[in-house]
């Protein structure tokens, strides 16, 4: 894989370039390959109240990604003999209505059980009341539900807590004590934990609001402890922890808590997800979606000003991890768009000696554009577009310091030239394409300066 340096060398500079263009008070960002982390990165701050610099250690709330690990908890008991996936819920926790009670362990993972998303008072999602505690749960449990079993897929976060209840009623401790010994720790997790609060002293990547309310974004603590629900969303983590975690999902991965078999049931698309677009479908436990040539398999969450994304590439040995601490950040955007990059480095490859100083990144009054360098051709992508490379204008190589733009769009430049400009030290200081000059980030804002009085 000689083309995943220079892919995960880009990656930052285009992740940095989306946060500060979207306004985020900061995101990270992980690349997990073979079960070790290849890229861990962090942009922006942790908490804008305190001006607290992001790293990769910060701990985020990873919310629903809580759904995998309680699954993956539930295929060990299986695999145990001490679970099985057609079981009736009702053989191991008592007092439920009797649908949810012959809903099987299958549909509540799948999301196909009919239990109710979140009950009639959701106030715990807007931090007006606390999570459900275990009497509060089995109370909502007990009445009836929205509609029968295996009619379509719902996600329900109840169901996710019950699943949380089968799990303490089959081993005979708390979820978060099992989970956290059984999956958690021997999956090599060091930074992560079923539910808040936190030992004192790691550091947390705080909530933020957007900027619509107020005006300018506030600070939401994030920190609730998530009780009877921390199956379906109590999580914390990094995602370092979380890509290499789901990466050890992967069917083809080497170390795994589970077996291969499991594995595959887990990732199998039992029902399509209705609305999404593109086509997703859910396994247990996991959604699964196509990206260009590539099927990525995973989970996304949201809690209060936090939302994630992570997923597994099939095939390719390969996770990736988004967070970001705001309300209106789109982790899962920004996950897919940094699949899509990865894809383009794989299908071009890296670059050679005669295209290496065709590289860097340059501006112009529009912006910024970034001069990537590959095998047998150079593109001048768009960082502050979703995928840099869609619309990139593809240049061939002509001599060594020219070339010709041989792919573009009808209202591009094709056909025209480029070329660079070097100084007297023969350093690149320039490029020239279609006419048109892309200089330094200091020579712009300079210009900038003297023209507008910026």
């Amino acid at each position: 894989m000689t083309w995943l340096k220079p892919a995960l060398a880009y990656l930052p500079q285009w992740f940095d370039y989306r946060v500060a263009q979207l306004g985020l008070p900061g995101a990270s960002l992980a690349v997990a390959q073979g079960g070790k982390v290849a890229l861990a990165h962090a942009t922006g701050v942790a908490n804008l109240s305190t001006s607290e610099k992001l790293t990769p250690s910060h701990r985020y709330r990873f919310a629903s990604h809580s759904k995998t690990f309680t699954a993956t908890g539930v295929m060990k008991l299986v695999e145990q003999g001490r679970l099985r996936l057609d079981d009736k819920v009702g053989q191991h926790v008592e007092g439920l209505h009797r649908d949810v009670a012959a809903a099987t362990i299958a549909q509540l993972l799948s999301h196909t059980s009919g239990i109710t998303r979140d009950g009639e008072d959701t106030g715990q999602w807007s931090d007006r009341r606390p999570f459900l505690d275990e009497a509060d749960l089995r109370a909502a449990l007990a009445e009836a539900q929205p509609i029968p079993a295996n009619t379509r897929m719902k996600y329900s976060n109840h169901a996710f807590g019950l699943a949380g209840l089968v799990i303490a009623a089959v081993t005979g401790e708390p979820y978060n004590t099992w989970i956290a010994r059984e999956i958690v720790a021997k999956s090599g997790l060091g930074h992560t934990y079923p539910d808040a609060p936190l030992p004192k002293g790691i550091p947390f990547a705080r909530g933020h609001s957007s900027p619509a309310l107020l005006g300018s974004r506030f600070v939401i603590p994030s920190d609730n402890c998530t009780n009877a629900l921390a199956a379906a969303t109590g999580f914390v983590s990094t995602p370092s922890d979380l890509a290499r975690f789901y990466g050890s999902l992967d069917p083809e991965a080497k170390l795994s808590v589970i077996s291969v078999a499991s594995r595959r049931e887990m990732i199998r698309a039992h029902w399509p997800i209705i609305g999404s677009h593109p086509p997703r479908q859910y396994g247990l436990g996991t959604a699964r979606v196509d990206i260009g040539d590539w099927t990525l398999i995973g989970h996304g969450g949201g809690f209060q000003g936090v939302r994630t994304k992570t997923a597994f590439v099939m095939g390719e040995n390969l996770s990736l991890s988004v967070a970001i601490h705001a309300a209106d950040g789109e982790p899962q955007g920004m996950l897919e768009s940094a699949a899509r990059i990865l894809q383009t480095f794989k299908r071009l490859g890296p670059a050679g000696k005669r295209t290496a100083d065709w590289s860097g990144r340059y501006w112009s009054l529009w912006g910024a554009a970034d001069i990537v360098p590959f095998a047998n051709r150079v593109m001048v992508a768009q960082p502050g577009m979703a995928d840099p490379f869609a619309d990139a204008s593809e240049l061939t190589l002509t001599g060594p310091d020219e070339a010709r733009i041989t792919a573009a769009g009808g209202y591009g430049s094709y056909g025209q030239g480029a070329r660079l400009v070097r100084d007297r030290k023969g350093k690149v200081t320039e490029v020239i394409v279609a006419g048109g000059r892309l200089i330094s980030q200091a020579a712009a804002a300079k210009e900038a300066k003297e023209r507008y009085g910026a």
